[in-house]
Parts: structure tokens; C-alpha cells; sequence
């Protein structure tokens, strides 16, 4: 395993599958990563020990810095693009379709699509460390493939405040009062007790009754098997720009 590359990992016990993600920038997320992001929450969706899913990175200070710069900036032709961008859309979307719900462990700060992810999870938990920015439109694209994600769980009000103000961080107390975090903790250990007791619960919940509840939380999103990929197109057409290039290599200097 070449930690350099980033890794995904899977542990499924006691009913609760475990999928960890680990990126060496920040748990930053190239195309190839998203990818086996998303495969793994599809396999524990079909999983039959899996009653629960606990979605969480690796380290301290980040959660998920969003995409990788460094790809974002090797990104030469449309197809490209597009593909890079469809793999947030992959993460989402298999998150909107498990059958189970989606727990988000966010232990520290959530840019761009970091902050999709959590969005994305039907129940996050956080710590008060745990701040968010939406730095899309910093670099020269916009929060697409995301801004479904975000803006279905914390309105739309507070989705433009995050997408218009992209340098600027919203703490975790301001992403609990919107409704993205559910709750915050000041100690890793107590975030943890809480997730684990949680999931604990829903492990011996009764399976169809949960299937069926995530079905009408996400009622009237089947089409973003389609809106996203869209989406994905047209971040993949800004990143071409001679704006966006600068502006990402402006950022990466910093």
C-alpha cells in the first residue's frame, strides 16, 4: 500500500461498516481515490452484515480538503475534466442510494467537496474544530457537483452565503446551527463515543424500516444520477480556463 497515493479502507463488524479515507495533502481526494470511495460504499451498501455505514478519514486537522490541486492542475482536455469531477458525483450518489445510512465521522476542517461528503452523509457528527469553506469559486470553478448535496441540507440561503464567500471559513457551530452537523464535540474521544454509540443503535435497528426511511429522506433526487454527472461537466469545462489554471496555481503557491 504506497501511502503517498492515498488509501481506502474497508472493516465491517458487529453489523457496522467502517470506510476510512486517507490522503497525505490534507485527505485531499484525486480521481482514483473517489473512485474506490464510492465502490466501497456501494459494496457495503449490498452488504448483508453491514446494517450501518460509518464514513471518516484518517488524522487530526482535516477532514477533507476537496479535490487534489495537483491533478486539478494536470487536467488538459473536456473528457478529462469531466471524468475527475464525476468521481465527487460517484461518492454522492452512492451515498444518496445505499440502502443504509451513511454516518459521517468529521473530525476536522471540510473544504469544497470535503464538505459535499458530509453533506452527502445522512447524519454528521463533528468536532468543534470542524470549520467549512466552499473554495470553488476562489480557484476559478464553482461548487457544481456539490452544490445539490449542500444546498439540500442546509437550504439554499446558507449554500450561496458558503459558494459566494469562498475564502471564507463558517465555523462548526455555524455548520450545526444550518443543519449540517447534527452535533458537535470538543475531544476526539467524545466524538467517537458518539458516533460508535450511535451506529451501535442503528446496527440493531430494524434493517427494511431503515431502507425505507432513507428512501423518503432522499425522495425526489433520483435524477441526479444524471444532474450531477452534468455538473461534473461543467467544472471540468471551467478548469480549462486560463483563469482557472492561474487561480489554482496562484492558491498551490500559497
Amino acid at each position: 500500500m504506497d501511502n503517498q497515493q492515498g488509501y481506502i479502507k474497508s472493516h465491517t463488524a458487529d453489523g457496522i461498516a467502517r470506510i476510512t479515507f486517507y490522503h497525505p495533502q490534507s485527505n485531499s481526494m484525486p480521481g482514483h481515490l473517489l473512485r474506490e470511495l464510492a465502490a466501497a460504499i456501494e459494496t457495503a451498501g449490498k452488504d448483508e452484515n453491514a446494517k450501518v455505514i460509518i464514513m471518516q478519514s484518517e488524522g487530526e486537522k482535516a477532514f477533507c480538503a476537496g479535490a487534489s490541486f495537483d491533478e486539478l492542475i494536470s487536467i488538459k482536455d473536456l473528457e478529462t475534466g469531466k471524468k475527475f469531477f464525476s468521481g465527487f458525483a460517484a461518492v454522492i450518489n452512492a451515498i444518496r442510494t445505499a440502502p443504509k445510512f451513511v454516518i459521517a465521522r468529521v473530525q476536522g476542517k471540510a473544504v469544497g467537496g470535503g464538505v459535499g461528503l458530509a453533506s452527502a452523509a445522512d447524519y454528521s457528527l463533528a468536532m468543534d474544530t470542524a470549520s467549512v469553506k466552499l473554495s470553488e469559486l476562489a480557484v476559478g470553478i464553482g461548487p457544481f457537483v456539490v452544490g445539490p448535496a449542500v444546498e439540500r441540507k442546509v437550504g439554499t440561503s446558507a449554500f450561496t452565503n458558503l459558494a459566494i464567500n469562498a475564502t471564507e471559513w463558517r465555523d462548526a457551530k455555524w455548520a450545526m446551527q444550518h443543519g449540517l452537523y447534527t452535533d458537535i464535540y470538543s475531544t476526539v474521544a467524545e466524538l467517537d463515543n458518539a458516533v460508535n454509540a450511535l451506529a451501535g443503535r442503528l446496527a440493531s435497528s430494524n434493517p427494511e424500516a431503515m431502507m425505507m426511511l432513507k428512501k423518503v429522506f432522499w425522495q425526489g433526487t433520483d435524477h441526479w444520477d444524471t444532474l450531477l454527472i452534468e455538473r461534473a461537466e461543467m467544472s471540468g469545462k471551467l478548469v480549462l480556463s486560463e483563469f482557472t489554471v492561474n487561480a489554482i496555481n496562484k492558491f498551490k503557491g500559497k
